[in-house]
């Protein structure tokens, strides 16, 4: 399923094994229980997620469905408490996309902070459109979050295309390209050391995030702090 491994004060979680990582309720599982260990970290950590293989993960897990609507639906609401777990996780997070993220696999790297990827193989797909299903509203959520260009928006979502490295950087998707999977994973565990060494306040960086995407953050179930708690909670760091 998923590994967790200390370097220092960097997290590596990474999804093994040569398969597609499709997300189902086991990968779910167990990726969510290694977030909650890293959660409990103290400020100065970050973390970096990375696959082993061709993908980093092929979205969720279709092939369980067996064609069942019900079963899908399952599935998509097993993947939202994980996107809210992301999008609260108290340190920087990093997304080492070294193969090809399609569908949910796509949503869980935009749930991180930052995303470097590979030149050399791999492609971001939101699938949804060709395959004739519905997006749920928490995805569109965090794509509208997350990818800010308006033509960018409309060509993931509305025209399915498919985005290797050097696009997906272009349109503000991915921050980094590096020329393999070895560097890709480097790299990310590289500034995954530099944003850790500023030991910054995890509860802080948390907030900030969810004040910076509030609509995503609601749409995963992440409670907005009322004007009274901001308040208190600002006060509480003075």
């Amino acid at each position: 399923m998923c590994t967790l491994e200390q370097r220092g004060r960097v997290f590596v979680l990474t999804l093994t094994g040569d398969g597609e990582h499709w997300l189902g309720h086991s990968l779910i599982g167990s990726i969510r229980s290694a977030l909650s260990s890293v959660a409990a970290a103290g400020p100065g950590a970050a973390l970096v997620t990375v696959a082993e293989g061709r993908f980093f993960s092929n979205g969720l897990d279709i092939g369980w469905t067996g064609g069942s609507r019900a079963r899908l639906g399952e599935l998509v609401q097993a993947l939202r408490p994980l996107a809210a777990d992301l999008l609260a996780l108290p340190m920087p997070t990093i997304a080492a996309v070294t193969g090809h993220a399609a569908a949910g696999g796509f949503l869980l790297a935009l749930c991180h902070d930052y995303r470097l990827m590979r030149a050399d193989r791999g492609v971001f797909y939101m699938s949804e459109i060709d395959i004739g299903l519905p997006l749920p509203p928490y995805f569109v959520a965090v794509l509208r979050a997350k990818i800010t260009a308006a033509q960018a928006l409309r060509d993931v979502i509305l025209r399915g295309k498919k985005l290797r490295a050097a696009e997906a950087k272009e349109m503000g998707i991915v921050d980094v390209v590096c020329p393999s999977a070895a560097e890709t994973a480097a790299e990310a565990i590289k500034l995954a050391e530099q944003l850790a060494a500023r030991k910054w306040d995890g509860s802080v960086y948390s907030s900030i995030r969810i004040s910076l995407y509030p609509e995503a953050c609601r749409s995963v179930g992440i409670a907005e702090e009322s004007d009274e708690e901001k308040r208190k909670h600002f006060a509480s760091k003075l």
